[in-house]
């Protein structure tokens, strides 16, 4: 198989069909998120695209003037190391798929950080309010 291409899916199971009905945005802990940044005193951008060497991305907060592009992570989609899990699958589909993930954050923050962006990666089990600070010491700073 071609490199950066994935194997075929699998054959459609209860398991799979639900992750259809993931969100991609507006996702609870993204919600909280912002609601704590507006409380703070902060103003952000939603659905703001940022153009990137090879790429364009969008952030699910932006804050454009300061350059810091925030990523809210799902544990399962980005590995996160606490609460990640490999699902069990033969065929190989998603163990390419959430390295392909991985592959491209860290793609995503290099060519962000070459633009002079500053890239934050929150995952989603992290309490808003210690998230929102940790963004608000960023963005203030900048």
């Amino acid at each position: 198989m071609p490199a950066g291409r994935l194997p075929p899916p699998p054959p459609p199971s209860s398991a799979t069909r639900s992750m259809k009905a993931n969100r991609s945005s507006n996702t609870k802990p993204e919600l909280m998120l912002r609601r704590e940044l507006f409380r703070m005193g902060l103003r952000y951008r939603v659905g703001f695209q940022i153009a990137l060497k090879d790429r364009k991305v969008r952030p699910d907060v932006v804050f454009p003037r300061r350059k810091v592009a925030v990523f809210l992570d799902g544990c399962f989609w980005h590995g996160c190391p606490q609460h990640g899990r490999m699902p069990t699958d033969p065929t190989g589909y998603w163990h390419a798929k959430l390295e392909r993930n991985q592959n491209r954050d860290i793609t995503v923050n290099r060519q962000l950080q070459e633009a002079g962006w500053v890239a934050v990666r929150i995952w989603e089990h992290e309490l808003a309010v210690e998230a929102a600070a940790r963004i608000e010491a960023i963005v203030r700073s900048r």
